[in-house]
């Protein structure tokens, strides 16, 4: 990239613009999408601001509560949540919100009401604010199926199939908010001198193999059999190929960020002490899923193609494996092989 002739580049393509001209594919939208997603990149902003002086503004130290998953919560969760919420709802484009950090689904004020479902992560990876380490907000949105002077959870308890868009906002050395609406992935970077989320990462397409597994080896001991021959495969490679490097940060934005841009797989396993898996299905599952499929790749749960779960509550979990297309292959191969000997 030619750096200096970039800095002299008047011709930007804004998250705004780009998603504007989406719309103009759709005759039919009023562009209640449009401005939904313009309050989800206003929420993004704010919190990539707050992130930034977190350590300066003691928003650091723990809010004192604990939330729905029995973790501790940062000042940095609440205020990022908060944020989403009210932008969410005074949008007036959503009628029931989905969050990590609310035990209940949040049905929106009849008066502002709209068509949209969105289901979110405020703050994913918070227990890493402290270090340094890149953390994002994650979202997917679906469109109600009924009648919206009665939504119910069954509205948001809809299989990933049904979703609409999905994307991340990771807040790291810069920041990135990667979106997909159904028409492949965009990445675009925030311009902290303009205030705007330019694309800087056209039509993102995943390698369809790749030399990373990103994986928790710590719960090594617990995994079930395709999970450890697959890493085992990773390691020391039958076929006389290089060993595959481990990369694994342990914030999902960041992990799935990597995987989507270099290729390779990232693993949340089933063990014995979290038979379900860790990840929740709506607002962490879905979306990332969502997003390697718009990409090229693959989303699998050990049984089924992720998007085709079905959640039976808000807070579900399911495993997953994620990634380049060939290698969620091998994953998706030994877990066969594993049934059918079973």
């Amino acid at each position: 990239m030619d750096h200096a002739a970039e800095a002299q580049r008047t011709d930007l393509m804004t998250i705004t613009r780009h998603v504007l001209n989406e719309q103009s594919r759709h005759p039919e939208s009023r562009g209640d999408f449009t401005i939904l997603l313009s309050h989800i990149v206003l929420g993004c902003k704010f919190v990539a601001a707050a992130v930034n002086k977190a350590g300066l503004a003691k928003l650091i130290g723990l809010a004192g509560e604990t939330n729905v998953q029995g973790e501790e919560q940062k000042k940095l969760d609440v205020l990022s949540n908060e944020v989403f919420v009210k932008a969410l709802v005074s949008s007036g484009r959503t009628c029931v919100l989905v969050s990590e950090e609310n035990e209940e689904a949040i049905f929106v004020d009849p008066a502002l009401r709209g068509k949209y479902c969105v289901c979110f992560d405020p703050l994913d990876g918070s227990s890493n604010i402290d270090c340094g380490v890149s953390i994002g907000t994650i979202f997917g949105i679906f469109t109600w199926s009924k009648d919206k002077d009665n939504v119910t959870l069954e509205d948001v308890l809809q299989p990933g199939t049904n979703m609409l868009a999905a994307g991340y906002c990771m807040y790291g050395s810069s920041c990135t908010l990667v979106l997909s609406t159904g028409n492949g992935v965009n990445g675009f970077t925030l311009d902290p001198s303009l205030g705007e989320f330019i694309l800087t990462h056209p039509n993102i397409k995943i390698p369809k193999k790749g030399k990373i597994y990103s994986v928790n080896e710590g719960n090594a001991k617990n995994w079930d059999g395709p999970t450890a021959k697959f890493v085992e495969k990773c390691k020391y490679p039958e076929d006389g190929s290089p060993p595959r490097s481990l990369r694994y940060i342990g914030s999902m934005v960041a992990d799935v960020h990597r995987t989507l841009l270099y290729g390779g797989i990232f693993l949340y396993p089933a063990d014995q002490k979290s038979p379900n898996g860790k990840l929740r299905v709506l607002y962490e599952v879905f979306p990332m899923s969502f997003l390697m499929e718009q990409a090229g790749g693959q989303a699998f749960t050990g049984k089924q193609r992720a998007l085709e779960l079905a959640p039976a509550k808000l807070h579900d979990r399911s495993p997953v494996f994620l990634g380049s297309y060939d290698d969620v292959e091998e994953i998706k191969a030994l877990y066969a092989s594993m049934s059918n000997s079973g």
